[in-house]
């Protein structure tokens, strides 16, 4: 096969170079401008490279008319021109001239769209659904280009990076980024005769911080952390110099030593470590190790907009994920200087974890993929009806490109008359028993399936969200719920398996929402049935007082008698359920005061098997139950402990922390245990060790899961200093 004009080129300069020292050096160009690229209409063509220092450089573009502009290299060899704005069209021929001469043939000119994110803009048009008819259509779409980046990270923004350009054809088609070539087609067929060039940069199970530029996160106040640990591995920032003129004051200072040691025959203590934080970061889910590597090179070449499709690897982030995405849109744009069109694809509904662990953490990421769009320019093609619940990896991504192509059209190309976006939640009123939502694009409201919109929850005072008896009514949905007489909330689509059935009349789904003021859930009230005979004398929010047990509230003082003692702690984290458990059992004591944590300042110390023992919980393998004989017992003490069984706790270990240990009465102020266990069991029933060490406490409900290191031998979480992991943490003790 005879090589390529440009590559043949190339290699000739590259032999006049070696054969000709004295020559100049060649002119380079960085590998996206390459035979069969395409260039972005309507706008200024960028184009650079390098070459001698000083050396004059000519461009041209040859179309129906020769258009030519002209640069000279600067000290470092680098240049830079712009082309004046061309019409769609070609091939033409992209020549750069100085010593030596290279040209780019087969050049389009037309639509360019950035393709950046993780695995599922990753997916490839042979993994997607109907992959052999794709490959037979791809024929006629030759006009359809992809340049794909391959996958590599840095600590420092790089020149150029490692890619090439595929013409679109039954036998390249498969390697496609099967979102963007399927945009790409919707768009050539809305588009007549107008190429399309895909930037196809994206890597499967990255993070989304890794693609942003430090100029991002610069400009969003909730990750200034961030920048500034870039600004400290940057050798252009003053950070970077002081902390490097120091290390080398320390360097010279142990040099000094290392002689006199030398001399003397004594022994020298190690040279100065070098600070960590001045190398730079470059694994690939290190903060703008992608974009150095894999964004930044192709900074400015001309292009229409960005299409992304990420998150799964943010998905706990909540909220924040907005910042992030924030971070990006604007750091991307601030580089290429210019406020193109930003569209992105929602996470689709998928079984992440376990059962109904993380059930709601997608309707979290779902608010805040929605949020994003609050971004001038952003939008957000809404698929919670094309996914599949048991792969990440949704197969139609036709549809993907479909619903990414609406929203260009409307929003970049100016079509009119299309429906771009599924049902939008526009308002909420109360009306007695039922709630009224309103929304935009909700013309021809209805069901993909004909039956009565579902996914729809409504919560109230003293009660949990219920599902909702949902009915169209226009363009509006209304939603009640007989046991509820007064909703003051909804959500719609929380559940990580959500596939809702609302759509308007062009099939185009909505996206989750939440609306109204949801009131605290009392968990003990709903679940506990003999919460109504209870006298509270303790409420502690664990964590909230530094490292002191102080309780928020605090009835112990004016408690006279009581005959059973109950306990109530509720754990949540981020994007999970509530966990809660109830342990009631007959009275251990008939002093209040020690009933709670067992501090040293309290003085209980108990470890003692406790009569009629009730367990309610709704965390999975705990045996619930009513007035249990012959199974509860406590340790509650203030001291350090250690595994063995002496106590002869019929089922313990001697070898791990379970509800069998021993107590270290020499050291009244040590490590502290408060556990109720059912030993019939073998279960902790919950735990709440160490809770002098504040956020870094172990705390637990059912047996802790086998860890590492210190916790190896742990089964009532004894050393797994865990107590940060959850967002909600609070324990109540009861009398009766």
């Amino acid at each position: 096969m005879m090589p390529s004009p440009k590559r043949l080129i190339l290699a000739l300069g590259l032999a006049a170079t070696v054969l000709g020292p004295a020559l100049q050096a060649e002119v380079k160009l960085p590998a996206v401008f390459a035979d069969h690229m395409v260039l972005q209409r309507d706008q200024p063509i960028p184009v650079w490279g390098w070459a001698e220092p000083a050396e004059k450089v000519t461009v041209s573009l040859t179309t129906a008319l020769t258009v030519t502009a002209e640069a000279t290299a600067d000290q470092n060899g680098n240049w830079r021109v712009k082309l004046p704005p061309q019409p769609a069209g070609g091939p033409f021929t992209l020549a750069i001239a100085a010593a030596n001469r290279v040209e780019c043939q087969d050049v389009l000119v037309g639509e360019v769209w950035l393709c950046s994110g993780q695995s599922n803009m990753a997916w490839v048009v042979k993994n997607s659904i109907n992959p052999e008819e794709e490959k037979q259509l791809a024929a006629a779409n030759s006009h359809i280009r992809q340049f794909k980046v391959n996958n590599v990270t840095a600590g420092y923004p790089q020149k150029d990076l490692p890619g090439a350009w595929a013409v679109c054809t039954s036998d390249t088609v498969d390697s496609f980024t099967a979102a963007g070539y399927f945009f790409a087609r919707e768009l050539s067929r809305q588009l007549p005769g107008i190429p399309i060039g895909l930037l196809n940069s994206s890597w499967g199970g990255t993070r989304i911080e890794p693609w942003t530029p430090p100029e991002g996160f610069a400009a969003v106040p909730a990750l200034q952390d961030i920048h500034a640990s870039l600004l400290r591995a940057d050798p252009r920032q003053d950070d970077y110099k002081a902390i490097l003129t120091k290390y080398l004051g320390e360097l010279d200072h142990w040099r000094g030593q290392a002689a006199s040691a030398l001399a003397a025959e004594t022994p020298l203590t190690p040279a100065p470590a070098y600070p960590p934080s001045l190398v730079p970061a470059s694994e690939r889910h290190s903060p703008a190790a992608l974009y150095n590597a894999m964004i930044h090179p192709l900074v400015p070449y001309a292009i229409r907009g960005a299409l992304w499709y990420q998150g799964e690897a943010n998905l706990r982030d909540g909220m924040l994920y907005a910042d992030k995405k924030l971070a990006l849109v604007k750091g991307w744009r601030q580089l290429w200087q210019q406020d193109f069109p930003f569209y992105f694809v929602q996470l689709a509904p998928y079984r992440y974890g376990d059962g109904n662990q993380d059930s709601t953490v997608m309707g979290d990421f779902w608010e805040a993929q929605s949020a994003c769009e609050k971004i001038p320019g952003v939008h957000m093609a809404v698929i919670n009806d094309i996914g599949n619940v048991n792969d990440i990896h949704p197969k139609n991504k036709q549809e993907v490109g479909r619903r990414l192509c609406l929203l260009a059209l409307a929003h970049t190309y100016g079509q009119t008359g299309i429906e771009f976006s599924g049902p939008k939640f526009k308002a909420m009123t109360i009306a007695g028993n039922t709630l009224r939502i309103t929304f935009d694009h909700a013309r021809g409201l209805t069901t993909r399936d004909g039956k009565a919109p579902d996914n729809f929850e409504i919560i109230a005072e003293g009660t949990d969200f219920l599902p909702a008896t949902a009915s169209i009514d226009g363009e509006a949905v209304v939603l009640s719920h007989p046991d509820i007489s007064r909703p003051v909330a909804m959500r719609f689509a929380w559940h990580k398996l959500s596939e809702p059935n609302l759509t308007n009349a062009a099939g185009l789904p909505a996206a989750a929402f939440r609306a109204g003021d949801v009131p605290v859930i009392d968990y003990f009230q709903l679940r506990v049935p003999e919460a109504k005979d209870m006298t509270l004398v303790y409420d502690l929010a664990i964590g909230s007082h530094a490292n002191d047990v102080v309780y928020d509230v605090n009835n112990a003082a004016n408690i006279k008698t009581f005959s059973r003692i109950a306990y109530f702690l509720e754990l949540q984290t981020k994007g999970q359920p509530v966990q809660y458990v109830y342990a009631a059992m007959d009275a251990f004591t008939d002093d209040p005061t020690k009933i709670g944590v067992p501090t040293a300042q309290s003085q209980a110390v108990f470890q003692t098997k406790v009569g009629n023992l009730t367990v309610i919980s709704n965390v999975k393998g705990i045996v619930n139950g009513t007035l249990l004989q012959e199974a509860g017992c406590i340790e509650f003490w203030p001291h350090n402990y250690a595994a063995p069984n002496t106590k002869g706790i019929p089922g313990a270990s001697d070898l791990l922390w379970d509800f069998g240990d021993d107590i270290a009465l020499t050291k009244p102020d040590g490590y502290g245990s408060m556990q109720v266990h059912n030993y019939a069991a073998k279960q902790t029933i919950f735990a709440y060790n160490a809770w002098k060490s504040g956020q870094n406490a172990d705390l637990g409900i059912g047996n802790s899961p086998a860890g590492t290191g210190s916790a190896a031998n742990t089964r009532d979480w004894t050393f797994t200093k865990n107590a940060s992991t959850y967002a909600i943490k609070r324990l109540r003790v009861f009398v009766r």
